[in-house]
């Protein structure tokens, strides 16, 4: 009987016929990554990684964990199967986020220290190129055709634009106050820029490089200064848009047509970033303050589950577990 329960619990929690994932999220404090079963949703396992971890992204073959060590001023290469570090990357001084482009071994590193993009390939672990940016540059995207890179610089309040085959800087755009993350969208048409302290997100059309959109949040009950975009993750059908909002320990959903808010969710505190999960029905988000996880339903709107971390969770990345079913789903 008890096993039936827990299988009953697990089922609803996962989509039928979805597949299993793990989470893996950095820990700021504790300088380790924690990772999550998306079947159970469980922490199934936690290892050590260099000073201050925050961004983290994946090989394409899922072969590989980047993550940026920022104490460490290094780019960790680490086994995801056995949380070995394989090698570091130069990376310049304190990254904090990067970017690995489609053809899946430049990275685009922000170097907060030095106003400078860092730009390494990955499989020779050679600096191809350090980029003059804007003051503190931390936000780092990168097109869907491979053919731009942005940099976000918090203190000189701009995107930076980057020419990926010349590797020169080509163009800025001002933003609000402290821009922290950049991401595009899927066709490349558009950029969202979070801007912490402005309290605001960016839309750019990509073209003219030029604004189209503002948008701002207001929640009831919480002061102004306790909104503060950070994390931005698309819906995979384009349709949303879902913000980390800070303090305000929400997650902002809104229309990527209208630009509307359709919706708040309360999640942990200080939320620092929101990631999706393949297929679109389940996203995460890491909460600093409360350490923890918060499991959404892209469908509902609602938060559905809290996972404890590490002490500080910052970053997530996603990785599909090949050859794994998630419990309910078709044989």
């Amino acid at each position: 009987m008890i096993f039936l329960r827990f299988f009953v619990g697990v089922a609803l929690l996962m989509p039928l016929g979805a597949q299993a994932h793990e989470v893996y999220v950095s820990n700021e404090r504790d300088n380790t990554v924690s990772v999550i079963d998306s079947a159970t949703w469980e922490v199934t396992r936690t290892f050590p990684v260099g000073r201050r971890p925050r961004g983290l992204t994946f090989s394409k073959d899922g072969r590989r964990l980047f993550v940026c060590a920022s104490d460490s001023d290094a780019v960790q290469v680490i086994d995801p199967d056995t949380g070995k570090l394989l090698h570091d990357l130069p990376s310049g001084e304190d990254p904090e986020q990067f970017s690995l482009a489609p053809d899946g071994k430049t990275l685009f590193i922000a170097n907060e220290n030095n106003a400078t993009t860092t730009v390494v390939d990955a499989d020779t672990r050679k600096v191809l190129a350090q980029i003059d940016v804007g003051i503190e540059p931390e936000g780092m995207a990168v097109s869907p055709d491979g053919k731009l890179a942005v940099t976000t610089s918090e203190t000189t309040n701009m995107v930076h634009w980057i020419d990926t085959g010349t590797l020169q800087a080509t163009d800025a755009t001002p933003v609000g106050q402290r821009p922290r993350h950049a991401e595009f969208t899927r066709d490349g048409r558009r950029l969202w820029v979070s801007s912490e302290i402005g309290g605001t997100v960016a839309v750019i059309d990509v073209a003219t490089r030029r604004v189209i959109e503002t948008i701002g949040f207001e929640i009831k009950g919480i002061s102004g200064d306790r909104i503060q975009p950070v994390g931005i993750a698309l819906a995979e059908d384009g349709r949303s848009a879902f913000v980390a909002l800070g303090p305000s320990d929400r997650v902002a959903v809104v229309d990527t047509e209208s630009f509307k808010v359709k919706a708040y969710i309360l999640v942990g505190r200080r939320v620092w970033h929101v990631a999706a999960l393949p297929g679109g029905e389940r996203l995460v988000t890491t909460n600093g303050v409360s350490g923890d996880v918060t499991v959404i339903d892209a469908g509902s709107l609602k938060a559905i589950r809290s996972i404890k971390v590490g002490r500080y969770p910052w970053g997530a990345a996603v990785r599909p577990v090949a050859g794994v079913r998630s419990a309910g789903a078709a044989e």
